[in-house]
């Protein structure tokens, strides 16, 4: 359980800490966010495959494949869903803030902030499901693609916030507070699992689901719009290349 909270602590910390370096750098260049985007695409990917869809499989048993599959379009049609409710992170964080620097909206931007943090949640549901399997290895695996993905994420959060005239300080409370529902997710994911286990093979494949359409519709999109494509598609092999030789090494 302790390993479990810090894991928790450190995912939801992850947002925290790029905000930081958000503060720091506030003019980081598209090409530059977009190779880290997509290096850590890359690791979330693999954790998706190989700490939670093919692990789905196999504890399915006789119906492995029906029960992973149906699981990732549920874990998709969920986020999907969400997406209806909210608006897209690229649209808010695009033309929209940049193209208006000094009278940027301010509900827009809260509801970037809004959509990060629900976001957030299944990705920290996805950790807790992962220590709910049992699998340390793999739970840390997946906890470390998520929280990689999570420092750049927290980097976004602070421009708009601050060009919409919103305090430092309140834009640091915002940010931590996105950072604190991946906390509350990754508690949810490992309690729901451990209470009932015989859910587990539908619930890593819903959480690979998740991370899996993060990944394809808000995450690749973001990268390969500002011309860096190249180089974020290589980014993005070498961060599955990275968590495929650390599953293997570690398995």
């Amino acid at each position: 359980m302790e390993m479990v909270l810090l894991t928790a602590l450190g995912v939801g910390g992850a947002t925290v800490l790029g905000s930081a370096i958000g503060f720091l750098f506030k003019k980081l260049s598209h090409k530059f966010s977009d190779i880290i985007l997509s290096f850590a695409a890359g690791i979330m990917l693999a954790a998706a495959v190989f700490g939670l869809i093919l692990p789905s499989v196999e504890y399915g048993g006789k119906f492995g494949l029906l029960i992973t599959v149906s699981g990732i379009f549920a874990g998709a049609l969920a986020l999907n869903l969400i997406d209806k409710l909210v608006p897209h992170l690229h649209k808010i964080v695009g033309a929209d803030i940049e193209e208006h620097k000094g009278n940027a909206n301010i509900s827009k931007v809260l509801l970037f902030v809004t959509a990060i943090a629900i976001h957030n949640l299944p990705e920290g549901i996805a950790a807790g499901v992962g220590f709910g399997s049992g699998n340390t290895t793999d739970a840390l695996l997946i906890a470390g693609g998520i929280a990689l993905q999570n420092i750049p994420e927290g980097m976004v959060i602070i421009a708009p916030m601050l060009a919409a005239g919103i305090s430092p300080k309140r834009t640091f409370i915002c940010a931590l507070f996105t950072g604190l529902v991946e906390v509350l997710g990754t508690l949810i994911g490992y309690f729901a699992v451990s209470i009932a286990s015989a859910v587990l093979p539908f619930a890593l494949a819903f959480a690979g689901g998740t991370m899996l359409y993060v990944i394809s519709d808000e995450m690749i999109p973001e990268t390969h719009a500002h011309g860096s494509e190249r180089g974020a598609t290589y980014a993005l092999l070498i961060g599955f290349c990275v968590m495929l030789v650390s599953d293997v090494l570690l398995g």
